[in-house]
């Protein structure tokens, strides 16, 4: 089994740029050897998401409009880092941006790949606990919608397909999957999957 890409480049352009994405065209050799072509999304910046408990389990969520996929969205705070930006600064940054709240603890809960056929998007997901009151300041292109739920009513809302963004989704299932294992601190853990109705 080769481990090799199994296309040959032949030539490239860039057919679109802005200061988030590059669209790079390949005119390609393709594995069965016949001529093709290969369209690549190169993003500027890491993508990072955070999923911010507090001291009672419930999560800080943010809804806004998505519109590639023209629906409104309910996800965890998320953000572009610049490769040049320390990480866990630019998941503290967007979080308080976005939220208006700081962590004193993130734990790095999951890397991932994004469409890897069509892009380069890499994302890392964290968890953040240790939270006090920060200064709100979403971007201009940004109009948020902020709410609290306790996260085994996040876990079921994941489970019954009503939240569908994939960062969530992941980090969601992750960081249960932690908290099962024992994988957490204890308090955490205790916090998160204690019913929030005490039942």
């Amino acid at each position: 089994m080769s481990k090799t890409d199994p296309f040959e480049t032949l030539a490239s352009h860039i057919a679109y740029q802005n200061p988030w994405i590059t669209v790079e065209h390949q005119d390609v050799l393709r594995p069965d050897g016949k001529p093709g072509i290969y369209g690549i999304v190169r993003f500027a910046n890491r993508a990072v998401g955070v999923l911010p408990i507090d001291e009672t389990g419930h999560v800080w969520m943010v809804g806004q409009f998505r519109r590639p996929v023209e629906a409104w969205s309910w996800e965890m705070p998320e953000g572009g880092v610049p490769y040049d930006e320390d990480l866990e600064a630019g998941a503290l940054r967007e979080l308080e941006e976005e939220v208006g709240i700081r962590a004193e603890t993130l734990i790095r809960v999951l890397d991932m790949d994004l469409s890897n056929s069509v892009s380069d998007e890499t994302a890392i997901c964290f968890v953040a606990y240790g939270l006090s009151p920060g200064n709100l300041a979403p971007e201009g292109t940004e109009v948020l919608t902020i709410k609290q739920l306790h996260f085994t009513q996040l876990l079921a809302e994941v489970e019954a397909g009503k939240i569908r963004d994939a960062l969530t989704v992941a980090t969601v299932y992750r960081t249960y999957h932690l908290a099962q294992t024992n994988q957490l601190p204890a308090a955490l853990t205790k916090m998160m999957l204690a019913h929030p109705d005490g039942e």
